[in-house]
């Protein structure tokens, strides 16, 4: 399934953004699948990415979703365009603006360490 399978991200307890790529389309996703989302092939590769992108787009959540994300309330959640070629959700500083550089982090939200994203 992969060239890469003992990788670990976020996800698995790891500090670390991994996406996966398909070798049949090229196509690039974020949160791995056990096939590729465009053409179907059953055979993606896992890469651990570099952290680095640009925000694509920003918001600030200040109604919490659940009780445990309450005490995070006011927050940011941006959508960051990765330098690998990927877009992903994720948390990080409430002054980011649209165009910025960022770097991730790793930081506590609800009990997880989670991508965080920082101005580079």
């Amino acid at each position: 399934m992969s060239e890469a399978t003992d990788l670990k991200g976020w996800t698995d307890g790891a500090d670390a953004i991994l996406y996966q790529s398909c070798g049949a389309c090229r196509h690039l996703w974020y949160f791995r699948r056990a096939f590729c989302p465009s053409c179907g092939d059953a055979s993606p590769q896992t890469h651990k990415a570099s952290g680095n992108g640009v925000v694509y787009s920003a918001t600030v959540v200040r109604r919490a979703a659940t009780p445990e994300a309450k005490a995070h309330v006011p927050y940011a959640i941006l959508l960051v365009d990765m330098a690998e070629g990927f877009r992903m959700m994720a948390h990080g500083d409430s002054d980011l603006r649209i165009g910025d550089s960022v770097a991730a982090e790793f930081r506590p939200f609800t009990g997880l360490r989670t991508p965080y994203f920082v101005k580079a």
